[in-house]
């Protein structure tokens, strides 16, 4: 059973929501964020990416930059940019990109689930991201930003949800990217009880986006546990900031790779190596992989759609028949060196959101000597591969839109 729980959200009022709505923390790097930040003083990204407040000069996993994350959120308070609500409540909060449209429940997710393993999970956390998200979430004394869960769908839950987007919204807005942003807050306590019970009823629930905030809310639960003589089970850390969506309108893109070399083979090497495993074919276009197998490969000014033989096709290996692990294990690690993806500083992972343009300016750069565009991992794929507790190669999903940070934050005193 899926416990979830209503709370008291820090957020902004209507008119300040899209000033301070912001992307998350990890899909930009530092400049990045400084410019999305520039003369907003509302922006989220001074509390999810204070450094950015900081000079230059300052490590950011310095201890100045944790507590400017502090000050930034209190100053945030004292100006009302952002105000607590008074009663618990759950939200729901709908994202339209394009034709996509994506409308999930907002609530505090248990602690326990993510420890027992009702809460699922499909990719290992690195330790150094772990660590920073404990002491900015432990710093700020609140889940700033929400995880990214998926549920299976029930048809209940669904029609509640219905019935709630029928009324006006809190917050409708459009952000820079051109997504349409759009919050409703549920406070009917019947409705909360019922949503309650229907989640008691759903097994699990999956983690899409968010291993390493989902791990980080576990350890500073026992971080307070320790300190706390008096603990009951029930304290806002016992429970973290979440938005669920059912499985049916989730949209995974690619995952894709660039390479800052040829492991010492030259072009001509490479793609006769590259032969033993995949059918090789020249293309005048950029490949945009059409289906499972296939793969789009930047190389010396030209693209190529390689197609992998059949012997290299393992359909019962749950995780070796994903494309990512196909890639990794016929090409990446054999072929280019990388052994281990998750720490080799030669590899570069490129959301699909940047398209096939980034991976060509990466290697046109002269930065890359190659890179790979990948077919999306399904949702259908992620739920099987989590259910049987196996784990995918990292970077093996890119979820948009994504969620915006500074709509709702959970407070844990």
């Amino acid at each position: 059973m899926a416990i979830i729980k209503p709370f008291r959200a820090l957020r902004p009022p209507k008119e300040l929501a899209e000033k301070v709505s912001a992307l998350p923390y990890d899909v930009m790097n530092v400049v990045e964020a400084c410019a999305m930040a520039a003369g907003n003083p509302d922006s989220f990204l001074h509390i999810s990416r204070p450094e950015i407040d900081l000079s230059s000069e300052i490590d950011p996993h310095d201890e100045s930059v944790y507590m400017c994350g502090k000050v930034n959120l209190d100053n945030f308070i004292q100006r009302g940019v952002l105000t607590q609500d008074g009663h618990d409540c759950f939200y729901v909060y709908r994202q339209q990109m394009g034709t996509i449209s994506q409308t999930g429940l907002v609530v505090c997710a248990s602690v326990d689930d993510y420890q027992t393993g009702v809460i699922k999970k499909h990719e290992h956390t690195r330790a150094d991201k772990e660590e920073d998200r404990v002491r900015h979430i432990d710093y700020l004394d609140a889940n700033d930003e929400p995880v990214f869960y998926l549920s299976r769908f029930c048809a209940e839950v669904e029609g509640i949800i219905e019935g709630v987007t029928a009324g006006p919204p809190e917050y409708d807005f459009v952000s820079d990217d051109g997504v349409c942003h759009t919050a409703w807050i549920i406070t009917d306590q019947l409705l909360i009880s019922r949503l309650v019970v229907l989640f008691a009823a759903i097994p699990n629930l999956y983690v899409a986006d968010g291993h390493h905030r989902s791990a980080a809310a576990s350890r500073v639960r026992e971080l307070r546990r320790e300190k706390n003589s008096g603990h009951t089970g029930s304290e806002e850390y016992n429970s973290f900031l979440t938005v669920i969506f059912p499985e049916n309108q989730l949209n995974i893109m690619p995952y894709n790779r660039a390479v800052k070399d040829l492991n010492g083979h030259s072009a001509a090497e490479f793609i006769t190596l590259v032969r033993n495993c995949f059918e090789i074919t020249r293309s005048p276009i950029p490949v945009i992989p059409a289906d499972r197998h296939e793969f789009g490969m930047y190389l010396n000014d030209c693209w190529y759609l390689l197609e992998t033989m059949s012997s290299f096709i393992h359909e019962q290996d749950t995780v070796g028949r994903l494309d990512v692990s196909i890639l990794q294990n016929n090409l990446l690690a054999p072929l280019l060196g990388i052994d281990d993806p998750r720490t080799n500083q030669r590899i570069h992972f490129v959301g699909g959101i940047r398209g096939n343009d980034e991976l060509v300016k990466l290697v046109d750069s002269g930065e890359y000597a190659v890179a790979f565009a990948l077919h999306p991992t399904s949702i259908a794929e992620l739920i099987e591969l989590a259910d049987q507790d196996q784990i995918m190669p990292p970077k093996s999903t890119w979820f948009e839109p994504k969620l915006r940070s500074g709509l709702f934050v959970h407070l844990l005193s």
